[in-house]
């Protein structure tokens, strides 16, 4: 796969998940602005329970990831992938931080 798809199939899996989240989850919000309880609706039956759970620690994985390489291999501004992942969703937060983190190692070779 080249560089160039790479990067096309990334941001296209990150736009794909932010409309969805607009067209889904923010009109569903904006009838009540229950944050907790939309939160909390991830954890209706077993099944969206283990989905949840899977995004929630995928994106704590993320977390240890950007503090990492922060650290480790000077990977700047990733804290705004985690914001991503936070809201709209992981999908985005971690597809932009790859394609933030692979810009930023092939600018210094």
């Amino acid at each position: 796969m080249s560089e160039k798809t790479y990067f096309a199939l990334l941001a296209a899996i990150a736009t794909l998940f932010s409309v969805f989240f607009a067209l889904t989850v923010i009109p569903a919000l904006m009838l009540d602005w229950d944050i907790i309880s939309a939160l909390a609706a991830g954890f209706v039956n077993p099944f969206a329970a283990g989905y949840s759970t899977d995004v929630i620690l995928c994106w704590c994985v993320l977390v240890i990831w950007v503090l990492y390489e922060r650290k480790a291999k000077g990977i700047q501004h990733g804290w705004v992938c985690l914001v991503l992942g936070a809201v709209p969703g992981v999908a985005v937060g971690f597809a932009l931080y790859l394609i933030l983190r692979a810009k930023q190692l092939s600018h210094r070779e």
